[in-house]
């Protein structure tokens, strides 16, 4: 479930608030264009980027007990994102306006 902050799809800056509970996966994606920071508020989420083989870069477990408080993703790096701790909530900010994702940019495993 999210909270968007911002007005609409078509805005130049998109803030929202995304809860998630264990078994949610962000798909492998990539924003060619977009940089992305996520920070979380509650609870934990992992935070993983890819090469383009599919490789792992980088696996971050986010949690602000544990002095782990968020990412930036640069534009164009494979990444996903999934809840590990029930009641997860982590603030989301990119570059807008909303671009749906296209086959292309889904890393198939």
């Amino acid at each position: 479930m999210n909270y968007n902050f911002h007005q609409s799809l078509e805005d130049k800056c998109h803030r929202m608030l995304n809860a998630v509970e264990p078994g949610t996966e962000v798909p492998i994606h990539r924003h060619p264009t977009k940089d992305e920071s996520f920070v979380i508020l509650r609870g934990k989420v992992r935070s993983t980027t890819y090469n383009d083989d599919g490789t792992v870069i980088e696996s971050v477990v986010l949690c602000a007990e544990d002095g782990i408080y968020g990412v930036d993703i640069p534009k164009n790096v494979w990444h996903k994102l999934e809840s590990l701790e029930p009641g997860s909530v982590i603030f989301e900010c990119k570059e807008g306006p909303f671009v749906p994702h296209e086959v292309e940019g889904v890393l198939k495993p």
